[in-house]
Order: structure tokens, then C-alpha cells, then sequence
């Protein structure tokens, strides 16, 4: 289906970072009941190592930036913000702690309203991996769950750990499956995890799987880890061949009838990335579809990052390039009656403007459907910006 461009949306840009209270922020923000947005970037703030940060909304109308933690020696944050129902915030660190292979940290407010920071977990050789991937998925009973990226710290291919609280309050971390790749296998777990009503947890691989077409490190897969009595049982749902996308990084998400959505930072009918649905059939495997396949010379869109999705099923996201200035953009695919999904062009970051540009990262969506995110560059100081889009 050919793309559209929408009427004009309106885009505000919420607040602009500077070096000293942070830059870059790679992920995306966090919603919180109360409507405060939270974050991390990769750099800047008082030791030069990222920031964490709360933008809460002002009566009128403004947002106001409060850095909650300065991160310090190698330990920048690039994952998104968890929280849990007491309002603390937990993340990773790709490097950094006591090995320097990373860490798992929270954030939580005391009762005079300071924000303080508890390293949970240290990364280490030969334990749960190393170099943490992504953001986390909390479950009711206040287990976390993560990826870690091993290749570009041991070689190896990647794991899905677990962080539990134990006795006197101390974090144990154990691998729940670690990725070898082989036969139709995936290898190296894309940007995150998300979990099903019954704890089973769903994931990307950017490599493995049974196809060939892409590189000799595979296409990538989506795969399922479902727990039981005796451990956790890994399967592969699909593999890519490079037609259909190749290289699936970002996290998915499910929509209210169980069906999976996601994107392929390649690969499709271009060069370009894909959205694909996944769909579990009464026998129990999942049958794939391509909603949309990116183009530079068609929608003048591609990289896309991860999506959202609304009470109408229309889903929403960020592409790192492409647009009207080759600065990315946000796009909307929705499903439409006799057309399949129509994508539409909602807005182009401008890297010659205040607006921000080159989103790295995929789209928050309130109740009333405003959406929010980050780039890592741009903005009134040309270190990131966090905006909202008022459809």
C-alpha cells in the first residue's frame, strides 16, 4: 500500500537537554499513573555519565525537568525505565558496576522526596551473562526480567536472566535460556522482553533462525520462553528470510486478542525495516504477516524503532532516518476495510530546527492518545529532546 501523509500533527517539544543534565537520550520515556514522564540519557549530567530523569506537567502547561540520579564511571543508562506499584523505577547499565559488565540499578524515592540509587545486580563472567540489552519486564511477584548482549563482551550469543529478591532483601540472578544459535535457533536478544497474562515472556533475536538469506549470522527470530516446574522451555515462533525483514532488535507488543506486533531494522520488499504481526493458530504455531515494508525512495522512511498501540488497534512508531529532512520520523499504520494496513507519515523531525531529530527509540501512548518520545540529538542545545504528538 502506498504511504500517506497526514494533515499536520502537532509536535511540542517538552523539554531540551544540554550537557549538564544529560544528552543523548537513546530510550525512550515512561508514563506514569500520575501522567510524569521518566528517562535516562547516555551522557552528560554532573559526572559526564548520564543522567536519569522525571519531566512532571506544570499548571500552566510547561514540563519540568528534575534529574533524579547522576550516573557515574562507566555506567551509563541506555534502557528504558521500569516501574513498579510503589513508584520505583528500575534499569539497566550496559557497562559499568563491579566487573564493568553492567548492572541492574532502581531508583526510589524517600519521604523527604530525594530520589537515591541501589545498584541490584553486577554483572559478572560465567554467572547471568554480561552486558545488559534493553529494559526490563517486571511481573506480579517483583521478579525482573532482562537480555543480556554477550557478543560484544565474551563472544558468546546472548541469555534471558532473571533477578529475584531474596532473604534480608538481596537480588539472586540466575539464566533462565542462553542462545547458541543452533539449527533453527535465534542469537544475540534484541532491545527488551514483554510478558503474556500467564508469565510466559516473548522476545527478539537480531540473528539465528533457519534462514541463511541474510547474513551467515542468520535473520533473527521471535521466540517465546514459557516457565514450568522443571525450568524454562525456549521456542522459536518465527524466523525471517530477509523478504519478509531481517534483523528484529526493537521489543514487541501484543494487542487485546493475543496477537504480537513488531518491527525488522532491514530487510522487507526494500532495504528498509518492516512492522509484522504475529498470529497464534488453534494448533499452536504463529502465523506471520508484513503489514509494511519501508522505503528511502517511497515513504522516504526506514530503521523503524519499536511501535505502540491504541484502543483502535492502529499502531504508531519512530523511524531513525528518513522524512522530509532525513531526520526520521513517526509513522501510523492502520488497519483499513478492503486495503489491508494504510501507513501514514505523521510527522518529519527537522535537524535544521528547535524540534528535535533522529529518534532512536519507539513511542509512549496516554489514555487520550498523545504520544511521547525522545531524539538523541536536536532541540534548543542540540543534545535530545523529549516531545509530544497531539494527533
Amino acid at each position: 500500500m502506498a504511504p500517506m501523509h497526514a494533515a499536520a500533527q502537532t509536535e511540542k517539544v517538552l523539554y531540551s537537554f544540554s550537557s549538564k543534565n544529560g544528552y543523548q537520550p537513546e530510550a525512550g520515556v515512561t508514563l506514569s499513573p500520575a501522567g510524569n514522564l521518566y528517562g535516562t540519557t547516555v551522557g552528560g549530567g554532573a559526572y559526564g555519565w548520564g543522567t536519569a530523569f522525571e519531566l512532571a506537567p506544570t499548571v500552566g502547561g510547561e514540563w519540568q525537568e528534575e534529574v533524579l540520579y547522576n550516573f557515574e564511571g562507566s555506567s551509563d543508562a541506555s534502557s528504558p525505565l521500569v516501574s513498579d506499584d510503589a513508584g520505583s523505577l528500575y534499569g539497566t547499565t550496559e557497562l559499568g558496576g563491579t566487573h564493568n559488565f553492567g548492572t541492574v540499578f532502581e531508583l526510589s524515592r524517600g519521604s523527604d522526596g530525594n530520589w537515591t540509587e541501589q545498584v541490584l545486580y553486577n554483572f559478572r563472567t560465567g554467572d547471568t551473562g554480561q552486558c545488559p540489552f534493553g529494559g526490563l519486564v517486571l511481573d506480579s511477584a517483583g521478579h525482573l526480567y532482562g537480555t543480556t548482549q554477550d557478543y560484544v563482551c565474551s563472544g558468546r550469543d546472548g541469555e534471558v536472566f532473571e533477578l529475584a529478591r531474596g532473604l534480608g532483601g538481596r537480588w539472586a540472578g540466575r539464566v533462565l535460556y542462553r542462545f547458541t544459535g543452533n539449527g533453527n535457533g535465534g542469537k544475540y536478544p534484541g532491545d527488551g522482553l514483554v510478558s503474556d497474562s500467564v508469565g510466559n515472556l516473548y522476545g527478539t533475536t537480531d540473528g539465528g533462525g533457519g534462514s541463511r538469506n541474510c547474513t551467515s549470522f542468520g535473520c533473527g527470530t521471535v521466540f517465546e520462553l514459557m516457565p514450568s516446574t522443571e525450568g524454562w522451555t525456549e521456542k522459536t515462533l518465527y524466523s525471517f528470510n530477509g523478504k519478509d525483514g531481517e534483523g528484529p532488535l526493537a521489543p514487541l507488543v501484543f494487542d487485546a486478542f493475543g496477537n504480537l506486533y513488531g518491527t525488522t531494522s532491514s530487510g522487507g520488499d526494500s532495504c528498509c525495516g518492516t512492522v509484522f504481526e504475529l498470529s497464534p493458530t488453534a494448533d499452536g504455531s504463529w502465523t506471520e504477516k508484513v503489514l509494511y515494508s519501508f522505503s528511502k525512495n517511497g515513504d522516504g522512511a526506514y530503521y523503524p524503532n519499536s511501535v505502540v498501540i491504541d484502543a483502535a488497534g492502529n499502531l504508531y512508531g519512530t523511524t531513525g532516518l528518513g522524512g522530509a529532512y532525513n531526520a526520521g520520523t513517526i509513522f501510523e499504520l492502520s488497519p483499513t476495510p478492503g486495503e489491508g494496513w494504510v501507513e501514514k507519515i505523521l510527522y518529519s523531525f527537522n535537524s535544521n530546527g528547535i524540534g528535535g531529530d533522529y529518534p532512536e527509540s519507539g513511542l509512549t501512548i496516554d489514555p487520550a492518545g498523545n504520544l511521547y518520545g525522545t531524539t538523541v540529538s536536536g532541540g534548543a542545545y542540540g543534545a535530545g529532546t523529549v516531545f509530544e504528538i497531539t494527533p
